[in-house]
């Protein structure tokens, strides 16, 4: 689901950085109350665990492995996305902060220091907006991959709440 997200380009990264950190504090919850519950299970089924327990620990491994299968095709599908090699960006930007950098350097009037610096200038905000680009990229596939482990470790403290 594509959002417009409030604020400049350059805050956008540290917003969706934000959401994945609040959807894992979420996972971690949700994750520590899974646990107390089914390991409570365990040591109360001790040896001999009823019907309902064995579906519940064979559930346990099942969920996992389709949990982590759909979390690697959403990070695959995600990653198809991208437009373009980071590093490859980066390294432009590299070239182009250079290159503008060096010509400021070799400035020899005033004039040539004024436009050379703005040229700079200019290199360096499209270098700081790639890279906000580039973290929004790796942010998204974090999520994509958090997403399904996310949804199944919440929908089991939900469904294990009420029991």
């Amino acid at each position: 689901m594509k959002r417009n997200l409030p604020g400049s380009a350059l805050l956008a990264p540290w917003l969706l950085w934000n959401e994945l950190a609040v959807k894992t504090a979420e996972l971690m919850f949700a994750s520590a109350q899974v646990i107390a519950h089914r390991t409570g299970r365990m040591a109360m089924a001790g040896a001999a665990p009823n019907a309902r327990d064995r579906r519940e620990f064979a559930l346990m491994g099942r969920e996992k492995i389709e949990a982590g299968a759909k979390s690697a095709r959403a990070i695959a599908a995600q990653m198809m996305t991208l437009r373009e090699p980071v590093g490859a960006q980066a390294f432009r930007d590299i070239q182009r902060g250079t290159a503008a950098l060096t010509a400021l350097a070799a400035s020899r009037t005033p004039a040539q220091v004024i436009a050379r610096q703005a040229a700079l200038a200019s290199a360096l905000r499209r270098s700081a907006g790639s890279m906000a680009g580039a973290t929004k990229s790796a942010t998204r596939l974090a999520q994509r991959g958090l997403k399904p482990i996310h949804a199944k470790a919440t929908a089991n403290a939900k469904r294990l709440r009420k029991r």
